[in-house]
């Protein structure tokens, strides 16, 4: 199984999807879909731990990358989905210095981390040397949601051990006084993601955002090379209205 730090050092822009059922299976079948890799998402989805496990178990033989977006950036939580298989972490709302250096700390191993040993599930999948190799190959996802974060991009980054970062768009929307979306035209909007994309130049990171497979084109021409550009919840629920409204107009009465 690669990882996403090996991937983006070979100059790979990694397409995602996103996982927000419980429903290991879509993990599954998202993992054999071509995807750079996929992300279950605990913060918004309708996951908790035993659904991670039994998503990353569904992903464990694909070639896709697992990773998770915890619900916030408490370290038990975030060694619980790395133990369970999580090859990158994306963790909400990193506003500071300090939030980075916590975030950071959770996902890595002494002497650059805290992170408690015991990766049972893991190892017994990825083998003896999981260990050893785990520093430089789970990747330190933290988002960048906020003005506040944005205002503060050049302290967060200089932090060492942050492999890429993550924009939540609908919550920087929110932030600036926008309503929640994906995408914006407000040069607010624009202007702050150019800025952080600019800001993960010069430090080395990876800018990732939450996309659309309409939007992967423009998020690509700006610099990001982390784009989550597949779904589970949303197209599922489109198909299932657009297949009722056809099949009402075609029994109602002329």
């Amino acid at each position: 199984m690669t990882d996403l730090p090996t991937l983006w050092r070979d100059g790979r822009t990694t397409l995602g999807a996103w996982i927000s059922l419980r429903e290991p299976f879509l993990a599954e079948i998202a993992a054999t879909s071509g995807y750079d890799y996929v992300c279950i998402d605990m913060q918004h989805g309708l996951s908790d731990i035993d659904h991670i496990i039994a998503g990353m178990q569904a992903m464990a033989r694909t070639p896709t990358v697992p990773i998770a977006r915890v619900p916030w950036n408490e370290p038990g939580v975030i060694g619980r989905v790395l133990d369970a298989g999580a090859l990158g972490v994306v963790i909400p709302m990193v506003n500071s210095v300090e939030e980075a250096e916590r975030a950071v700390a959770a996902c890595r191993y002494a002497p650059v981390g805290a992170r408690s040993f015991g990766p049972r599930v893991v190892a017994s999948r990825l083998g003896a040397g999981y260990f050893a190799a785990a520093n430089a190959s789970v990747a330190c996802i933290p988002m960048i949601e906020t003005r506040q974060a944005v205002e503060h991009i050049d302290d967060i980054l200089s932090v060492p051990g942050i492999d890429a970062i993550y924009i939540g768009p609908a919550d920087l929307s929110v932030s600036y006084g926008l309503p929640p979306g994906v995408d914006q035209t407000d040069p607010v909007f624009t202007d702050a993601l150019a800025t952080v994309v600019a800001a993960c130049g010069r430090h080395g990171v990876v800018p990732g955002i939450h996309a659309s497979a309409a939007l992967a084109a423009a998020r690509h021409a700006t610099g990001f090379r982390m784009i989550t550009v597949g779904f589970d919840a949303e197209p599922a629920m489109q198909a299932l209205r657009a297949d009722i409204t056809r099949a009402r107009d075609a029994v109602s009465p002329a």
